[in-house]
């Protein structure tokens, strides 16, 4: 416990790993557990059944595991978890879920910038950026290594796909198919996100075919149903390309046009 400032208050029955660094004024509540190695700058404040993954970065004034803000909440008790080597920066909210048992998910190694909030039974992904002022409305899905640019707001319910591209100041009302590059108020898509695919290792035949899908959903003015039989039928099957043809097809809200 070297690494606590005499000023933070640790309740009890916290649990706090080996060679944790928590700052001046620090408030940790009684079913908090965080792992070894993390990092909590001056006025954090982690609350409820909250679980702090290892070698976390977690800056002055952040807010996680504190009650949603969901008016249907009634009590009981949720859980909030946020993966290893995650960073969370100034005045990041975590919000617990609405419901007995729900949780709210924040995967490893992920970005989330100043004044970012991920609301209520939200699964974010590993590897995900949010960048300042992005905003996570309840129940919403972000996978792997999608990008949310600033001050951009997701609706409830929403799915944003792996490798997606989502522009700053962005409306997302709809599912944004993985790889794809969104922008706009309400969203559209514009593309595939060419330079994040190719940065996260994608091998250029992948890319083809992915280009080749985008044009049948989003080019050839056909039915989302059959662009997807298009997709199957003639593009062949890989691990990419089975993926977003799944994202697709089980959209519940329907995907951005």
């Amino acid at each position: 416990m070297s690494g606590v400032h005499a000023t933070a208050i640790i309740a009890p029955g916290a649990e706090i790993g080996s060679n944790v660094e928590i700052g001046p004024y620090c408030v940790i509540g009684p079913h908090v557990k965080i792992g070894d190695g993390a990092c909590l700058r001056p006025h954090v404040v982690i609350d409820g059944h909250t679980t702090i993954g290892a070698g976390c970065n977690i800056f002055s004034f952040a807010c996680i595991g504190s009650q949603t803000q969901d008016l249907k909440y009634r009590g009981g008790s949720s859980t909030v978890d946020i993966g290893e080597r995650t960073t969370l920066r100034e005045y990041v909210t975590v919000n617990s879920g609405t419901h007995e048992g729900e949780r709210t998910v924040v995967g490893a190694g992920c970005h989330i910038m100043a004044y970012c909030h991920v609301a209520h039974a939200c699964r974010v992904g590993d590897g995900v950026i949010m960048a300042n002022g992005a905003t996570l409305a309840g129940d919403v899905r972000v996978d792997d290594q999608a990008v949310i640019g600033g001050l951009s707001g997701v609706h409830q319910f929403c799915r944003i796909g792996r490798l997606c591209m989502v522009g700053g100041c962005t409306k997302v009302v709809k599912d944004c198919p993985p790889y794809m590059m969104v922008d706009g108020n309400p969203a559209e898509v514009r593309g595939l996100n060419l330079i994040g695919l190719e940065r996260r290792g994608v091998s250029e035949d992948d890319r083809n075919l992915l280009k080749k899908a985008y044009r049948l959903l989003y080019r050839k003015d056909l039915p989302v149903s059959q662009a997807l039989d298009e997709i199957r039928n003639t593009l062949g099957t890989n691990e990419a390309l089975s993926h977003l043809v799944d994202f697709v097809a089980t959209s519940e809200r329907g995907i951005l046009k």
